[in-house]
């Protein structure tokens, strides 16, 4: 094994920390009889000559090298060599990304383009993978098949052959999501697939392979789904949990070698992994016992020397007739060993698949059957914007007797609720009664959700109020390396508005360190937070204002802000003149927003804030002005100021400025030429801002809609912020372009700032903010506008 590998030139190489002349030392590695080496090789190919999916010389030159390891019957887990394989030459460049290559991305992109063409070229080994005798192999095989074979109906036809034979339950589920995976990326042949697994779904015996061709067939053939699709998966859940033997209890280790993408760690439950043909697959289903008999619906299967190899860009009446053969008959699974068993001893090793695979397997404790989760996650992907049969299926999921269902179901709604807009009362009322159980995990996973949703919590308030005084512990979370925070669960309640949080907030301020985000929950709370005024004060009269300061003060400056609390002008100047060097300039911004904030009740302030606006062109100057101009309304002292920093070569600075100059209104109608001439700047956010201001000062409408409109198209980040200008402007004239887009937005039913594969914890705020926006313009609630 492995002739020719001291002949490479590896040290001419480098891979993602530097030179790759320990690369040989890894592929050796591949091949240890010791498994705590092989995970530790396979975990330096991933973190190194694969670093989070990049392709290196060091990389292309491993490929020969790989196929020599999973051919080879001695080499144990050869399972995760298969799934690296498959994520190296996995990767496709469409047109629109070879469109926006440049100069310094072109020999990575070559790199990608020769690792999926020599991994393709080699395809053909996985053939006869998939009836290798070690599980852990045949569990990879699939997935590398449809993924890098060049024709896609001869592996079509081994999927379904091989399927009525294969006795692992997990195998099966992988050929079940290899075919949708083949669908997805040769669409000429969704048809056929979506035939295959809507046969499947209505005959196979095991709930859970019924389960696993209902999300295939929804990600590559929705129209296929049945009409009564949600009693139909509820009913396999409930199949499921009555019959636990099935999948025996076995619990399966996260990482290379399980079904995990390869090279990735592996996203949140409650994530929504983007369905499109060229992304790396859903997790593959955990292993399930080998002890009930596999079933193939009766239906006539494509041998595999039978067909013509067809391209993806074939369509299917090019292909030849299939021809009918007798159906395989099953395997006795008794002496078949699982795929869990296949994979050799895993150990606890200090890698970070080691890491993952201990957190799965805590995750997965006394699961029936672990892979449901994924399966279902593939199903609501596959579903779509049908919210009302995934909030269906989900408020079935959460009425669930079955704990691990229950948390599921938790995560989803979450990533449902996160992404699409909908009617989500029920939802949100039975993951607020998850909060009352018992298991720990459960209770959080639901506080969690909960806290995402600031007022569309409101059907689980008294839930949440209820959690709150049982469990003060709670209040206040503490980690090792950072400052404390609030609890999800007073941060979900501060966030309603419900005063019911305010005793938490008390304690967490009495603390010897104060929570770093105990100002901003005070602000969700409003006028029901002003008993907490006096404490903020005080502790932040008791800050020490060394190079810690900015971490102790700030939460608290945020809280008095947010209260408007004119009477700690005192302890906020203290904080303005003694700020270190260290973040300094952070921490005197905060004051600054503070005395702004305070508006006339901050007069003390004034003459130190005159002293600040001497040094105008800075940002700090502008601050100051924001903060004198709220305090006194001295206009004149603070425009000369505000006019320079228009005029700054750093945007963020002309940004806020122009935010400034908006804020004068009329009195800075001597702005509005520098303003317009803003509007054609290369920054989307300096027009959108100047474009506002531009508005404000001169009380016109027609130069700045138009600006506006185009940003809103431009960058939907933009959106929340133009539709607050709509709203003030006030009632938008029926049928014109403003309506349009303010009505158009409201009847999507995608969230504007969802995102596949990440979100904020503030997204759906934002976008119910947006939508509250959109109709207050359209009623015309806000003051009026000069056309």
């Amino acid at each position: 094994m492995f002739s020719g590998i001291d002949e490479v030139d590896w040290a001419s190489m480098e891979h993602a920390y530097g030179p790759a002349d320990d690369v040989p030392e890894l592929l050796r590695g591949l091949a240890s009889d010791d498994p705590a080496e092989r995970e530790a090789a396979l975990d330096g190919m991933y973190g190194a000559v694969h670093h989070q999916g990049d392709v290196y010389a060091c990389t292309l030159a491993c490929i020969p090298f790989l196929f020599e390891l999973v051919v080879d019957p001695g080499v144990q887990d050869r399972g995760g060599v298969v799934e690296l394989l498959t994520s190296i030459g996995g990767f496709d460049l469409d047109e629109d990304d070879e469109a926006e290559i440049d100069e310094d991305e072109i020999e990575g992109a070559a790199n990608y383009a020769m690792a999926a063409a020599a991994v393709t070229a080699g395809a053909g080994v996985f053939f006869e993978l998939i009836a290798d005798e070690d599980p852990g192999v045949r569990l990879a095989a699939p997935l590398a098949l449809a993924t890098l074979h060049r024709h896609p109906v001869r592996v079509l036809a081994l999927l379904r052959e091989r399927l009525p034979v294969e006795p692992d339950e997990e195998v099966r589920l992988a050929l079940v999501e290899a075919a949708g995976r083949v669908a997805l990326r040769h669409r000429p042949l969704a048809d056929r697939v979506g035939k295959w697994l809507g046969l499947l779904a209505s005959r196979a015996d095991s709930p859970g392979l019924r389960l696993a061709a209902l999300a295939q067939l929804a990600r590559c053939s929705p129209d296929g789904l049945p009409g009564d699709v949600v009693p139909v998966v509820s009913g396999l859940l409930r199949e499921m949990r009555s019959a636990p033997e099935e999948s025996g209890g076995r619990v399966e280790p996260a990482g290379p070698g399980t079904g995990t993408p390869p090279g990735r760690i592996p996203a949140r439950e409650d994530d929504e992994p983007e369905p499109g043909p060229d992304t790396t697959a859903a997790p593959a289903p955990a292993p399930a016992a080998a002890d009930s008999e596999p079933v193939e619906p009766n239906e006539p299967v494509e041998p595999v020397q039978a067909v013509e190899p067809v391209q993806a860009v074939e369509p299917v009446q090019a292909v030849e007739p299939v021809q009918a053969v007798e159906p395989a008959q099953p395997v006795d699974p008794e002496p078949v060993a699982s795929a869990e068993a296949g994979r050799g001893e895993h150990v606890v090793t200090p890698t970070l698949v080691g890491q993952l695979r201990s957190l799965y397997a805590q995750e997965n404790a006394g699961r029936g059957a672990p892979w449901a989760a994924d399966l279902l996650r593939t199903l609501h992907v596959g579903l779509d914007d049908r919210v009302g049969d995934r909030t269906a299926l989900l408020a079935d999921q959460l009425r669930s007797p079955d704990r691990h269902q229950r948390i599921d179901a938790v995560r989803m709604s979450g990533g449902l609720i996160r992404a699409w807009r909908g009617p989500y009362e029920e939802l949100v009322a039975l993951v607020g009664e998850q909060l009352a159980d018992p298991e720990p995990r459960l209770a959080e996973a639901a506080s969690h959700v909960l806290e995402e949703l600031f007022g569309l919590a409101a059907p689980a308030a008294e839930a949440l109020a209820a959690r709150l005084a049982a469990d003060p512990g709670c209040w206040v979370k503490t980690w090792a390396g950072g400052p404390p925070g609030l609890g999800s669960t007073v941060k979900a309640l501060a966030r309603l508005g419900d005063a019911r949080a305010v005793p938490a907030l008390a304690a967490a301020l009495e603390r010897e360190q104060v929570a770093h985000d105990v100002g901003f929950a005070v602000g969700c709370l409003g006028a029901a937070a002003r008993p907490l005024a006096g404490v903020l004060r005080r502790r932040l009269a008791d800050v020490e204002l060394d190079e810690n300061a900015y971490d102790r003060a700030s939460p608290l400056l945020a809280g008095l802000t947010a209260l408007r609390a004119g009477e700690a002008t005192p302890e906020v100047l203290r904080v303005l003149r003694g700020a270190p060097e260290y973040r300094g300039a952070w921490l005197r911004t905060a004051a600054l927003r503070a005395l702004g904030a305070f508006g006339p009740a901050a007069r003390e302030a004034v003459p130190e804030l005159r002293a600040l606006i001497s040094r105008p062109g800075t940002a700090s100057a502008t601050e100051a002005a924001e903060a004198l101009w709220a305090a006194s309304g001295d206009a004149d002292a603070v425009l000369p100021v505000l006019i320079e920093g228009l005029e700054s070569d750093q945007v963020h600075d002309r940004r806020s400025a122009a935010v400034a100059l908006g804020a004068l209104g009329p009195r800075a109608a001597v702005v509005a030429p520098r303003l317009r001439g803003l509007l054609a700047h290369d920054e989307l956010w300096l027009r959108v801002d100047a474009a506002i201001a531009l508005w404000e000062v001169s009380g016109r409408t027609r130069e700045t809609v138009g600006a506006l409109l185009t940003a809103w198209e431009q960058n939907r980040h933009v959106r929340v912020r133009v539709a607050e200008c709509l709203a003030r402007m006030g009632p938008v004239p029926e049928g014109s372009a403003a309506a349009h887009v303010l009505r158009s937005e409201l009847v999507s039913v995608r969230r504007h700032n969802a995102m596949d594969g990440g979100y904020g914890s503030h997204d759906i705020h934002e976008d119910e903010k947006l939508l509250a926006l959109c109709r207050q313009a359209l009623r015309g609630a806000g003051k009026g506008s000069t056309p």
